[in-house]
């Protein structure tokens, strides 16, 4: 089968390469991205990246250069990969719109005018309305896809991806011979995404002492946060396999591991440990955003908070989906690729 991923040289598109690598059911692939990888002059371009071929779009050109190159990137598929997503800069909220829902909505218009059957999207644990009231801490009570995606309003990130997946369902209802996916995982990450994630999570001057020993003095951590934390080889492994077997409908990917700020602090802080109530870090990070300081918006702060833990019954019982890795070993290995400079030839992957 032919398979096209839109934003493949990234965290979760890397990882991708190298599943369908090793699938002989996939016998084409075709990467799409803003900046693909590029030999420097004395190197080819190395595994997974050469394992397809790359195409060049930006999904912020004028409308008719990007339907253009999509569809003719989509001609022939099985299925599109929409993988593409921007974080930053956070403050130019009308760039993200431009390359989050702008482009999701081209992508899906060049895969509907190509005849591809199958469109598999990139959501995330955010979408999800949030547990419990305001007041009251969240409670650890997994939750499946049949959860309210109302998302969280303070979130830009929790909008946006609302705001797609309502766009799904009227692409669905317009277009009911083309089957919709929509992938709403844990926080992915990898060896090789330990300085992009950094970068655009925590900037350079508040990720520094991680990048010196791979340890912090102290984990600040805010009160009542709990996360689960998924390997981009086995979010990977779960886009294989709706892809190949062509699922529809929502799917969350998760490990059921559920980290506490004690379980981080004993892998980044050698088990020191200052919470502070929520309210309090949120004020701090707003000051830091508008100072240009912290790369993330405040908002991010209650997206992480309020989620519902993911119950991945769904993925497990029809995708035969099984994560491989823990949540502290993934933890571990994100903070070890931070420390060593990890990455990768992929403009977003370059270390440092």
């Amino acid at each position: 089968m032919r398979v096209v991923i839109v934003g493949a040289s990234g965290n979760v598109g890397s990882a991708l390469l190298r599943r369908f690598a090793l699938d002989p059911t996939v016998t084409s692939v075709v990467a799409v991205a803003s900046r693909v990888p590029r030999a420097d002059g004395t190197s080819t371009v190395v595994p997974p990246f050469d394992t397809a071929h790359w195409v060049r779009c930006d999904l912020t050109d004028p409308r008719g250069v990007v339907h253009e190159r999509l569809t003719e990137a989509f001609a022939g598929a099985d299925a599109v990969v929409h993988l593409a997503w921007a974080l930053s800069p956070s403050h130019d909220t009308a760039h993200l719109d431009r390359v989050n829902l702008t482009g999701t909505r081209r992508v899906a218009r060049a895969a509907v005018a190509a005849g591809v059957p199958h469109l598999v999207v990139a959501s995330c644990a955010s979408v999800y309305s949030p547990v419990g009231p305001p007041a009251a801490p969240p409670d650890d009570v997994p939750r499946l896809e049949t959860w309210p995606t109302e998302g969280i309003a303070t979130s830009v990130l929790s909008r946006s991806k609302v705001a797609v997946e309502r766009m799904l369902d009227e692409l669905e209802e317009d277009h009911p011979e083309l089957v919709v996916t929509r992938v709403r995982s844990a926080f992915t990450v990898q060896r090789d995404a330990a300085s992009e994630l950094t970068r655009l999570l925590f900037g350079r001057l508040l990720a520094a002492p991680l990048r010196r020993s791979g340890q912090l003095p102290t984990l600040v951590w805010p009160r009542g946060l709990r996360i689960q934390l998924l390997h981009a080889d086995d979010a990977a492994e779960g886009y294989r396999q709706i892809v190949v077997g062509r699922h529809h409908g929502g799917f969350n990917l998760a490990h059921d591991d559920v980290l506490t700020g004690a379980d981080v602090a004993d892998v980044v802080a050698g088990g020191n440990l200052r919470e502070v109530a929520a309210p309090t870090l949120k004020r701090a990070l707003s000051l830091a955003w508008h100072a240009r300081v912290a790369p993330v918006e405040p908002g991010w702060l209650d997206a992480a908070i309020g989620v519902p833990v993911l119950d991945s019954a769904r993925a497990r019982a029809l995708l035969h989906w099984e994560p491989v890795h823990d949540a502290r070993s993934v933890l571990a290995e994100m903070i070890d690729g931070l420390a060593q400079g990890a990455g990768t030839q992929s403009p977003p992957l370059l270390p440092g």
